[in-house]
């Protein structure tokens, strides 16, 4: 019963990592097609992806200054902190 609990931790830990590297990776594609004046990732598919990857938005928009004036991608560090009270509380159930 251990072993099933540890693999769907480690499957959700990859997925998790996947989501934040996507987060990421848009941002900062986002950011290099602005430079270019090219076609754009929408911001609400940005949103989206920090939603599911906040450490990744987050970071990006740090590392690469991008969308960090905008007012609706504030919610970005919100996400960041939700992602951190719901892993805070698994981790100590499990432990």
């Amino acid at each position: 019963m251990e072993l099933v609990i540890i693999a769907d931790m480690l499957v959700f830990i990859v997925l998790y990592l996947v989501a934040n590297l996507l987060a990421f990776g848009a941002f900062a594609l986002d950011k290099g097609k602005a430079k270019r004046t090219a076609w754009r990732i929408s911001e609400n598919t940005l949103l989206a992806l920090a939603f599911l990857g906040p450490v990744g938005g987050f970071c990006a928009m740090r590392l690469c200054r991008h969308k960090t004036h905008k007012v609706k991608f504030y919610l970005v560090p919100v996400f960041l902190v939700i992602h951190l009270v719901i892993i805070v509380y698994i981790v100590s159930r499990v432990m």
